[in-house]
C-alpha cells in the first residue's frame, strides 16, 4: 500500500514522508495510543497510512489538504489498505481554515507537513487540539539542510528556523530534533 501512495505522489509531483519519518510516526502514534489524530497534509496518504498502523485499532484519522485531488489519491490508498473509511475523516480546505473548527484537548497526536510559512500558526493550533501528554509533529525540520546556515533567508527557512525556537523555549513543551528523512521537530505537551 505505501509503495502505491508513493507513486501516486511521484505521479503528481507530491514529496511524501521518507520511510524513517514515517517509521517515527508509527513510533509516536503507538507509544501516545492514538485515538484521536490530526495532519495538516494529506498528500497521497503516506504519512497517515504510517501513522493509522501505530494508532488504536479505533482510532480516527482527521486529514487536511487544499488538494481535492491528492485527498482523492489518499483516500484510494487508505481503502487499498483495509482502512474502515469511519477511521478517516478527509476534509478538504486550507489548514488555517479547518483547523480552528476542530475540538478543543481532543488530540493525541497533530502532524504538520503543510504549507511551511504557516509552521508557526499550525503550532498554536496544536497546542490548543492537543490533550496534556500528547505529541505535535513537524516534518522538514531540517529543511534540506537550510536551516542550520544563517546565510539561508528564504521565508520558508526562516519560518521553521523561527518555529524550532520557539518549540525549544516553549515552558509547556518537552522537544526533541530527530535527523530522519529531512528532519522531524517533535515535541511534547506537558500538563
Amino acid at each position: 500500500m505505501l509503495a502505491s501512495a508513493r507513486a501516486r505522489a511521484d505521479e503528481v509531483g507530491v514529496t511524501p514522508i521518507g520511510t524513517g519519518g514515517g517509521a517515527m510516526l508509527r513510533f509516536l502514534a503507538s507509544v501516545t495510543e492514538a485515538r484521536a489524530v490530526v495532519e495538516v497534509g494529506t498528500g497521497t496518504g503516506v504519512s497517515g497510512l504510517w501513522m493509522m498502523r501505530g494508532m488504536r485499532s479505533d482510532g480516527i484519522l482527521t486529514t487536511v489538504d487544499i488538494e481535492a485531488e491528492h485527498q482523492r489519491l489518499a483516500k484510494k490508498a487508505f481503502t487499498e489498505a483495509g482502512i474502515a473509511s469511519q477511521r478517516v475523516r478527509l476534509i478538504p480546505g486550507a489548514a488555517l481554515d479547518v483547523l480552528p473548527r476542530l475540538t478543543d484537548g481532543h488530540y493525541d497526536l497533530v502532524f504538520c507537513d503543510g504549507d511551511k510559512t504557516e509552521y508557526a500558526e499550525y503550532l498554536t493550533e496544536a497546542l490548543r487540539l492537543l490533550k496534556p501528554g500528547g505529541v505535535v509533529a513537524f516534518d522538514n525540520a531540517l529543511w534540506h539542510d537550510r536551516v542550520a546556515d544563517p546565510a539561508q533567508r528564504d521565508a520558508e527557512t526562516v519560518a521553521i528556523r523561527e518555529l524550532g525556537r520557539t518549540v525549544r523555549e516553549h515552558e509547556s513543551l518537552l522537544p526533541v530534533l530527530l535527523p530522519v528523512g529531512d528532519g522531524l521537530l517533535v515535541a511534547r505537551l506537558l500538563g
